[in-house]
């Protein structure tokens, strides 16, 4: 049986055959059995909506193939197979005076059933984890890196960079005002130097909104970070209150790259020019989730211990690199 789910029935009941099952939408309830094709309509919904759709239809269709029918087109229908979507009926297909056949229809059956058949679990495949880490990307020898009282303004060498933020359900300028988030980042600034202080981590490079600590590229160092940051996060209700010194609930953003760095004393890093830096920063402002430690599979192979490596999860791509984050962890009150 052929299911389509839309909007706009009326429009589509001349392309597809006359046995055809119309629902309308949203989606809320649909058992598909073995042999039963679905379809939804995602034309004229926005991106956030289709995300939605898809997440739904994957949930309802569970083992059975359900595909796209889209009258206007998007940009990468490709995208969609990587959802795991079984077929893709554009516009160009839709608008043919022939319309769809039975034999046209029954392709994405067959090639279900076949890839079904061929022993690999199409669920797994969908859910199939990206390296974690590079294993490849070496540290360089402890001596490399003199220690920052000695090291030269201008010397290139490889770093771990450590993004870090603060994120509020509301903005938080909304909620505190320009002069008093001013103090609640130099509190925040000042209680993660002390923090990283064991791990030689330099507070490198600051905003109004964020920072960027440098941290030696030593496996004892990243290890202590890592560890601090999933502690910071946990703890993160008591150290906002107590520490930070407010009371609505907000959250610690971080985020790990790694990569060469021209060195510059802080407060003389005006003139860095380094795609690593562009890059840890894009991360942690545009990828990274409040609550959770993300990190790049740029990061050497060795960098996270072996009984922390579980913590994490894959969560896609994002400017060309592998990205993982830890998992969420959860409080009776709810935190960002």
């Amino acid at each position: 049986m052929i299911y389509v789910f839309t909007k706009k029935a009326a429009s589509l009941k001349t392309v597809f055959p006359k046995n055809t099952v119309f629902g309308s939408l949203p989606l809320s309830k649909h058992s598909p059995v073995d042999g039963d094709m679905t379809y939804i309509d995602i034309s004229g919904f926005s991106e956030p909506e289709i995300k939605k759709m898809i997440t739904q239809i994957k949930k309802l269709c569970k083992n059975t193939p359900w595909g796209i029918v889209d009258l206007k087109g998007i940009k990468d229908p490709a995208a969609l197979f990587f959802c795991g979507a079984r077929d893709y009926l554009g516009p160009s297909l839709l608008k043919s005076s022939s319309g769809l056949n039975a034999k046209r229809l029954k392709e994405p059956l067959l090639w279900y059933k076949e890839f079904a058949g061929s022993g690999i679990d199409c669920a797994k495949v969908e859910e199939a984890e990206a390296p974690f880490l590079d294993p490849e990307i070496q540290l360089p020898a402890a001596k490399a890196f003199p220690g920052w009282k000695k090291i030269e303004s201008g010397k290139t060498m490889p770093f771990y960079l450590l993004y870090c933020s603060l994120q509020g359900k509301t903005a938080l300028d909304v909620r505190l005002g320009d002069k008093v988030l001013a103090h609640v980042n130099t509190r925040f600034q000042t209680f993660l130097a002390n923090s990283f202080r064991k791990s030689e981590g330099l507070l490198w490079m600051k905003t109004a909104n964020d920072c960027l600590f440098l941290i030696p590229p030593k496996l004892k160092n990243i290890e202590e970070v890592i560890k601090e940051c999933i502690n910071m996060i946990i703890s993160s209700p008591l150290i906002v209150l107590e520490t930070i010194g407010i009371t609505i609930p907000v959250n610690f953003i971080f985020a790990i790259h790694y990569g060469s760095v021209t060195y510059k004393p802080p407060g003389k890093t005006g003139t860095v020019v380094s795609d690593a830096v562009n890059a840890v920063f894009h991360l942690g402002a545009k990828k990274a989730e409040p609550g959770r430690l993300t990190i790049s599979n740029s990061l050497p192979g060795v960098s996270i211990p072996n009984k922390l490596q579980d913590l994490f999860l894959p969560c896609g791509a994002f400017e060309g690199r592998s990205i993982w984050q830890t998992k969420k962890f959860g409080y009776v009150k709810t935190w960002l």
